[in-house]
């Protein structure tokens, strides 16, 4: 998938910008936090702590021995009569994929929401093979039909209206127009309907793999995944490579903590678990089942002690909902798969830092993002990380121009002298006179307080210092006889 994180100033701009997009970003984010909030209190705080304190321990476990799991897992597939193959990167993670519909002549498959297909860029290599993939998660078709990108990990459609979405219905299915939202949805059904029942392949993302048993869960809330791994002859499961748990005990956490954080549930309306191609003992299931296992940059995550626990994420898009940044700006303004913090910490580090330098400065530091993790993700300090390496790491890395280098330092040599601190502040107030209308600087015309007045005012410069405030309160409980 094309990365477009460098561009994050110029579309947070036209996000800020886009009525429907800040339409949809107040009205989503204020039912999503909420029903985490509900949830949490109905299972009572501190259970949820101790949930969250136990798959935290379960994911570092797994990390620590990520290898050992890894290879039981693939050993439980392929006792269990599945095929497992292992991808360096998107490249090779595609071209298995497609090298298993070729060879099999598949022209039609169906898919169910993964966003390591999204990484992966499988559809358009699909396509560019003449194979056509339908995205049946409904918000996921919603976007294909518009030949977008996800902008939420959980409402991959969420900034389109229902009218706009209704002009593409019109558009591309030649459907008549219809704006009431249980007619559109029956309508995306009848035309999915026929896609499930045609279809010769049948690919999944993995919320969690279970290295004892090797069998992948996929969660969902329309029954989608269960169409894609049981009707298409062959089912192919993708999955980064992290996803691994150790035994199904540690399911009950898991299943726990991800629908309470992402949506508010207490359990999704459908839990998938697959182990395997089709047994003589079953009534439905695939022929062939593969699992693709991709890295993609994930062993650097994994390598590095500062980022490892970002392997931890679940991705129940907890962090986007509470986050204020995001909250403004949406998922496409982040220019690759996953957006928000999260995101900011793992595009940086899987595509390269230089394409992805402005994302580790898209946060606030509030800290909301880290609170609400339910694996307790540090992601304020990964993000700070991130930002120390461009600012004092490679040169090829660094994001700090000469001019604030020059600034800088100046400032650090003000700074470290209390008589020249004192002549800069005496200086600074007077200049800033002719500028300040009612305590406040509504425009600068230098950089590089001009671009921070552009959007915000910025409060004027005290008369007196803190030190001569401090200096005459001493004097004047010292005249009176206080102490």
């Amino acid at each position: 998938m094309q990365v477009r994180s460098e561009q994050f100033s110029r579309m947070s701009a036209q996000a800020i910008d886009d009525p429907q997009i800040q339409r949809s970003l107040l009205r989503v984010m204020e039912h999503f936090d909420p029903g985490r909030l509900e949830c949490i209190e109905e299972l009572t705080p501190e259970v949820w702590e101790r949930y969250r304190e136990r798959g935290r321990q379960i994911k570092a476990h797994t990390m620590e021995n990520l290898d050992y799991y890894l290879g039981l897992l693939a050993a439980r597939v392929q006792g269990n009569g599945g095929v497992v193959h292992f991808a360096r990167d998107a490249k090779e993670a595609t071209d298995i994929v497609v090298e298993v519909a070729r060879s099999r002549g598949v022209k039609l498959v169906t898919k169910g929401k993964s966003m390591v297909s999204e990484e992966m860029g499988l559809n358009h290599v699909l396509e560019a093979n003449g194979i056509e993939p339908v995205e049946t998660d409904l918000g996921e078709y919603i976007i294909q039909l518009a030949g977008e990108t996800p902008f939420h990990i959980v409402a991959p459609a969420m900034h389109k209206s229902k009218e706009q979405v209704s002009d593409l219905f019109v558009e591309k299915l030649g459907m008549e127009r219809i704006t009431e939202i249980p007619a559109m949805t029956l309508a995306a059904r009848r035309v999915l309907r026929e896609k499930f029942l045609s279809a010769d392949m049948g690919i999944s993302g993995v919320n969690f793999a279970v290295a004892e048993t090797g069998s992948v869960l996929i969660v969902t809330n329309e029954g989608n995944g269960r169409m894609c791994t049981s009707l298409p002859r062959i089912h192919v499961a993708v999955m980064g490579m992290e996803k691994v748990v150790p035994a199904l005990e540690d399911l009950a956490v898991m299943l726990r903590l991800l629908p309470r954080a992402a949506t508010g549930q207490r359990i999704s309306s459908y839990v998938t678990l697959v182990s395997g191609p089709r047994r003589r003992s079953d009534e439905d299931g695939p022929d062939e089942f593969h699992l693709v296992i991709m890295d993609n940059g994930r062993s650097k995550l994994l390598a590095d002690p500062d980022f490892r626990e970002a392997l931890y994420c679940i991705r129940c898009g907890a962090c986007l909902n509470t986050c204020p940044v995001y909250r403004k700006v949406g998922g496409h303004a982040y220019g690759w798969v996953y957006p928000g913090p999260i995101g900011a910490v793992i595009t940086p580090v899987l595509t390269g830092l230089p394409r992805a330098k402005a994302l580790p400065f898209a946060s606030t530091l509030c800290g909301a993002c880290r609170d609400v993790c339910p694996l307790k993700i540090n992601i304020p300090h990964m993000l700070l990380k991130l930002r120390s390496q461009l600012i004092e790491g490679e040169p090829d890395q660094r994001e700090v121009s000469l001019r604030e280098r020059v600034l800088f330092k100046l400032w650090g040599r003000t700074v470290s002298s209390e008589r020249r601190l004192a002549r800069f502040r005496r200086l600074a107030a007077f200049l800033q006179r002719p500028l300040t209308r009612g305590g406040r600087m509504r425009r600068f015309p230098l950089p590089p307080f001009s671009r921070w007045t552009r959007d915000r005012d910025f409060p004027r410069l005290a008369s007196r210092s803190f030190h001569q405030l401090w200096e005459k309160e001493l004097k004047s409980k010292g005249s009176d006889g206080s102490s």
